[in-house]
């Protein structure tokens, strides 16, 4: 297990919890029955993985796999993503160049990003995937809320079961400093596999260049691979991953969104004047 003896847990936390309205968060987690909603998003076929289901994050017993951290999730992040949760989140949607018809975003936690993303592109699809059913849960709520049409599904990141090529665009917000290195690496590739030649990859996360240089951000919340990741380089896994045109975006010294697009498959015919003739030396 993480350690229980962080900065955040001493110092932090009791601060961002007295901005919370912790009576009203108490009133919801009542009002719904949660494993009941969650075994609704549940997949018999989903397998756990220890790396995600035997760590604690940000403090939180049990991590995600809780309804107490889908209740508590949203409140406490609003105040630790400076300079405002919704502004890092919309660095995301305006870095994506491409006009996506469908979307996945993976690792969605409670949707806050994959509203965004929907509320963007209105007349895309998009699917939210996170393995936790009662992040999912949150996320359905916002979302019936919010009079958006989202699909929530229970899948792991790594293998997502999706077809060869069939989003425009994949995202991931707030996911890779959470997963181990192998894991993130391992989740591009599954990015690659899944967009078609010209499709876009964009990955929010903490700035990889900050956390190095100022070790003491690593060690406020208790994220047990946050220093791997920072040790690491989103752009090394996209270009291992065999995506083309890597750009990292750094934005308010402690956060980057790095997106890249699928290369144009390779062919030994090109088009000119929509007549297709062979290509030189072919």
């Amino acid at each position: 297990m993480a350690r229980q003896d962080t900065i955040w847990e001493r110092f932090l936390s009791p601060i961002v919890r007295s901005f919370i309205n912790e009576e009203e968060l108490q009133r919801y987690y009542k009002s719904v029955d949660w494993e009941a909603e969650g075994a609704a998003f549940q997949k018999a076929d989903i397998t756990i993985p220890d790396y995600y289901s035997s760590q604690n994050f940000h403090g939180i017993d049990g991590g995600y796999l809780t309804a107490g951290a889908a209740v508590s999730y949203d409140p406490i992040t609003q105040y630790v993503l400076p300079p405002g949760e919704n502004l890092v989140r919309q660095f995301l949607i305006d870095s994506i160049q491409c006009k996506p018809r469908r979307i996945l975003d993976l690792g969605c936690g409670t949707g806050s990003t994959t509203l965004m993303l929907k509320q963007a592109f209105p007349g895309a699809e998009v699917i939210g995937l996170d393995l936790s059913p009662y992040m999912l849960v949150r996320a359905s709520h916002k979302a019936k809320l919010a009079g958006l049409d989202i699909e929530w599904i229970q899948g792991n990141a790594e293998q997502t079961g999706f077809k060869d090529s069939s989003f425009d665009l994949v995202t991931a917000s707030l996911l890779f400093h959470e997963t181990p290195t192998a894991v993130s690496q391992t989740i591009l590739h599954e990015c690659f596999r899944l967009l078609p030649a010209g499709g876009e990859v964009a990955i929010l996360d903490g700035n990889q260049q900050t956390l190095r240089n100022l070790e003491w951000l690593t060690n406020i919340f208790e994220e047990p691979y946050i220093k791997d990741y920072a040790a690491a380089s989103v752009d090394n896994w996209m270009n291992k991953a065999g995506f083309a045109a890597v750009q990292t975006l750094d934005w308010w010294f402690i956060h980057q969104v790095t997106r890249a697009v699928k290369p144009l498959a390779p062919t030994k015919e090109y088009a000119v004047d929509s007549a297709w003739i062979p290509a030189p030396g072919y």
